[in-house]
């Protein structure tokens, strides 16, 4: 199970790509940290999603 944005998923052994491309997610407008650490969207593709890993995504929002 891997926590993403406090919820539970059934993603473990998918990449962090695969599973924010499934999901939805413009890469050009989010950031997204690993257990606390932020991961460079040059790793996308070959980070293994693990059980217990937890995931935070920001989306970036324009606006004035």
């Amino acid at each position: 199970m891997v926590i993403v944005n406090g919820v539970g998923l059934d993603i473990a052994g998918k990449t962090l790509q695969e599973y924010l491309e499934s999901a939805g997610y413009n890469f050009k407008q989010i950031a997204v940290e690993r257990n606390g650490s932020v991961v460079f969207k040059s790793l996308y593709a070959t980070t293994i999603l693990c059980d217990n890993d937890t995931i935070e995504i920001v989306c970036f929002v324009g606006g004035g």
